[in-house]
């Protein structure tokens, strides 16, 4: 094999395993296609030493911390297909590189599907955002919005009342809340627009409005909103482990997918997709990969 180790996806998650293995003497390769999901998000938070952070920095010290171990190595390609072996797997890349591993850990993270709403993308994780918890402190008090419709709205619109008492639900379309949901958000002053979304309007991702096709608009600071997400890289066609109903990565508790010999780590095994979640996932994934191999040589 010309790796114990190969780790497809090398941001947080991928590199904190990296590190691990680093550390315990296996020869490591990281392969990265360079597209994080968080690209465009301007800072990171409740990331302990880190809070406040360019995403990029951390990642880039981060690499640079990996790479100081001789086993370690990192290439920059996209993995296109991938194979059992009997004793390991085969990994082939976009630019034609093929590499052998004992065991293959899952870091490519979730894809975020931008709806067809003019605006959005370009306000994705600038002003158009998903987790109070990475972002809520820098909108608290403002005048913000809410796009989701239900009882998910209901349950996140409880949640931003603690941050943001100037809350508008925009349900882009009829709304799906029961009576009892209606009357506690009206009782908390939380209105409820259920005119369809035509635009975002912004300046350089900062939203400015929301344009309804109505006509009318509606000045926000932020809007909160949760796209579709699904896997960023579909390796499980040919690596036959397991998603669940909510289109993550099956894993058991040493982080194993289905599939024997693959294993997984990040956001593409949880919605949680804080920093310091994800990298203490790739920590955990590595040292079970490394029991697993110590366990297989004794």
């Amino acid at each position: 094999m010309d790796f114990d180790v190969i780790i497809i996806g090398g941001s947080y998650a991928g590199l904190s395993a990296g590190l691990a293995l680093g550390r315990s003497m296996r020869k490591v390769l990281i392969i990265d296609s360079g597209k994080p999901c968080n690209a465009q998000t301007p800072h990171s938070h409740n990331f302990l030493t880190h809070d406040g952070d360019v995403p990029s920095n951390i990642a880039t010290k981060a690499k640079a911390e990996v790479l100081k171990y001789p086993t370690v190595e990192f290439l920059n390609d996209f993995v296109i297909s991938a194979k059992h072996l009997e004793n390991g797997v085969l990994i082939e890349t976009e630019n034609g590189e093929k590499f052998t591993s004992r065991k293959v850990l899952i870091s490519t993270g979730l894809k975020d599907v931008m709806p067809d709403l003019k605006g959005f993308a370009d306000c994705w994780a600038i002003s158009v955002i998903h987790c109070p918890y990475c972002h809520g402190y820098e909108v608290r008090d403002e005048n913000i919005g809410l796009m989701m419709n239900g009882d998910m709205a209901f349950e996140m619109a409880k949640n931003l009342y603690h941050w943001n008492k100037d809350l508008t639900v925009l349900t882009n379309g009829i709304s799906q809340f029961n009576d009892e949901q209606r009357e506690k958000l009206q009782s908390k002053s939380i209105n409820i627009i259920e005119d369809e979304i035509l635009e975002f309007q912004h300046h350089n991702g900062l939203l400015q409005k929301v344009i309804f096709k109505s006509g009318k608009h509606l000045p926000l600071k932020a809007v909160y909103a949760r796209p579709e997400m699904k896997q960023h890289a579909e390796l499980y066609i040919d690596l036959n482990y397991e998603l669940n109903d909510s289109g993550l990565i099956v894993i058991n508790e040493q982080y194993e997918t289905t599939a024997k010999g693959i294993y997984a780590a990040g956001d593409c095994i949880s919605p949680a997709r804080g920093l310091s979640v994800v990298t203490a996932s790739g920590t955990m994934a590595a040292v079970m990969m490394n029991r697993a191999m110590i366990s297989e040589d004794f």
